[in-house]
């Protein structure tokens, strides 16, 4: 009983998110080394690259003959511009949406609606999401968000190492070990 109660109380203490209390050392202790990877792999990223893949997906489904969609004069700039321009007010719209729909995919749907409205595209925005489950979304959004983690910070990092190992075995060849 002593241990349970220990924890009872361990669980009412308020914490602030810091290198301590952060769940991993990725987090915590090596965020200054890890943070190039955080608009990728933080909860932030997810919604974001989930917001580029409805966009898309919705240019997309425009080039189809479906009716409603077929005498758009469709401003791909300024719909592209949703995610181009995503910040963290963005993210924070989504996930208070959220909180009312209790589903991430569906408050991202949401959060593109409330924005095609504001384009003057109300019309249209019904088309957001049309045909999909929130699985072809998030089925899209992490692999695509693996491939540009890798090709915008992992791989230069790797050819980074390569360079320096290059330098170094030119430096000491002539050093026996």
């Amino acid at each position: 009983m002593a241990s349970g109660g220990l924890i009872l109380q361990l669980n009412k203490i308020s914490v602030q998110l810091n290198t301590l209390t952060a769940i991993s050392p990725i987090d915590g202790r090596y965020f200054n080394h890890t943070k190039p990877l955080a608009p990728y792999f933080s909860e932030f990223g997810l919604i974001r690259y989930r917001v580029l893949v409805e966009v898309e997906y919705f240019i997309a489904l425009c080039q189809y003959p479906i009716p409603e969609l077929a005498k758009v004069n469709l401003p791909i700039a300024k719909i592209r511009e949703i995610y181009q321009n995503f910040d963290e007010t963005a993210a924070n719209r989504i996930k208070e949406i959220e909180k009312t729909t209790n589903h991430d995919v569906k408050a991202v749907e949401y959060y593109l609606k409330e924005q095609f409205d504001s384009l003057g595209l109300s019309n249209l925005k019904e088309f957001i999401h049309f045909g999909l489950t929130s699985q072809d979304i998030n089925n899209t959004a992490t692999p695509l968000l693996l491939k540009e983690a890798i090709e915008q910070v992992l791989l230069p990092q790797i050819e980074k190492l390569i360079a320096s190992l290059d330098q170094q075995v030119e430096e000491w060849k002539e050093i026996s070990m």
